[in-house]
């Protein structure tokens, strides 16, 4: 047995201790995590100065995987919000008595190992393992060599705290940052309940196309906003920057505008605030469909809304969607019509986050629609499981 398939071994047998814990020992786990955070930050910060110290200077994704005090603070503050969370192990979905004498109850349970590949965001190591635990799961994850010295130290502290409450280490299992793992993990079916990948297009279709465990598709994000005749420009303006030049290296980040035909000689004024922070426009159709992660935006001018609702039917990424407009009729089309995970009205794709949804966190943005869509929170990390019990029922 390799050392990658050891490591998942005990990952699962660990991953049945967590799920007995009590909901006040996970909340307890959790408050411990945000603690070794905060005690170990200037090593966390250490070790990712080194990894960023070892990239080339034109490194496209710096920001993600740069850590600052107010980062690590973040995931400790995160790791307490998600402690604070109802729980919802063992919630009674639906509960029925049936003729033959038997009552039914469906009730949440753990998956068991919840694994997770993903690049250069070391923020992810802490944020899924929070999630797993509090769900009474265990983490086995699989970061990217760009974040290795960052991801073990934070996966240090997630030991320290652990060890300290009693709970095996093995149930966040920090697996090497090599292709060869990955590779293991992906063949690792027993040990493996799920798998699900965060990062690039490539790494996610890598993953769907070579995995023999269950996974969950976290999609790229080509999100778009349409801005229908009737927009108020200002408004527009306001949800356009901020969908666009909040953060552009993330999933919800705005990458084609569409704008009705009546804005087509105003559009400068739609795009003043994101022009002024050195967005680059984009025309040609050979762009749409493009996840940018960048000051690069893609624009189109549509003739109406069944234009814009085909060209996000084409090229759109089943993300996060958004309309511009006061007429209740196109809102109400758009939210029907358009095919995503989260559709927004007057409001910027930004808000596309375990977080701003009241999650805690998040494992990552399900694209797909089996199990889990959109921002993936407790919930998409159980599974269910039916308790049937009778007084002696036979079935004729």
């Amino acid at each position: 047995m390799t050392e990658v398939r050891q490591a998942l071994t005990a990952a699962k047998a660990a991953s049945r201790a967590v799920g007995l814990l009590s909901d006040g020992a996970r909340q307890g786990l959790l408050r411990r995590i945000a603690a070794e955070l905060r005690r170990g930050m200037a090593d966390i910060l250490a070790a990712n100065a080194a990894d960023l110290a070892a990239l080339p200077a034109d490194y496209p994704f710096r920001d993600r995987l740069l850590l600052t005090p107010e980062r690590v603070e973040a995931m400790a503050a995160g790791a307490e919000a998600v402690a604070d969370l109802p729980d919802n192990l063992w919630q009674t979905l639906e509960e029925r008595d049936r003729p033959s004498g038997i009552h039914l109850r469906r009730v949440r349970v753990p998956l068991g190992v919840v694994a997770c590949i993903y690049e250069a965001r070391p923020n992810v190591t802490v944020d899924v393992a929070c999630l797993c635990l509090r769900t009474g799961n265990a983490a086995a994850l699989k970061g990217g060599k760009e974040a290795a010295r960052s991801n073990a130290a934070l996966a240090a502290m997630l030991g320290e705290a652990l060890r300290a409450e009693g709970v095996p280490e093995a149930a966040v299992t920090l697996l090497p940052p090599t292709h060869e793992a990955a590779d293991e993990l992906m063949a690792a079916e027993g040990p493996v309940d799920v798998l699900i990948p965060r990062g690039s297009a490539r790494l996610i279709r890598a993953v769907r196309e070579q995995a023999l465990v269950p996974v969950i598709e976290t999609g790229a994000g080509v999100c778009h906003v349409y801005v229908h005749a009737d927009a108020d420009p200002a408004l527009a303006a306001r949800v356009i920057d901020n969908a666009k030049t909040r953060r552009v290296s993330v999933c919800n980040a705005l990458d084609c505008l569409l704008v009705h035909r009546d804005w087509a000689n105003r559009i400068e004024e739609l795009l003043a605030p994101c022009l002024a922070k050195g967005v680059t426009l984009h025309t040609e159709p050979e762009d749409w469909g493009r996840e940018w992660l960048s000051m690069n935006l893609s624009v189109r001018v549509v003739e109406d809304l069944d234009e814009a609702l085909a060209h996000i039917a084409r090229f759109g990424s089943g993300h996060s969607e958004a309309i511009v407009t006061q007429s209740p009729e196109a809102a109400e089309r758009f939210r029907r019509e358009v095919d995503a995970a989260c559709v927004y009205v007057n409001t910027p794709t930004a808000f596309t986050d375990g977080g701003e949804f009241g999650l805690g966190a998040e494992v990552g943005i399900s694209t797909q629609k089996l199990h889990a869509r959109g921002p993936m929170g407790l919930d998409a990390l159980t599974t269910y499981k039916w308790l049937i019990d009778s007084q002696g029922a036979t079935r004729p």
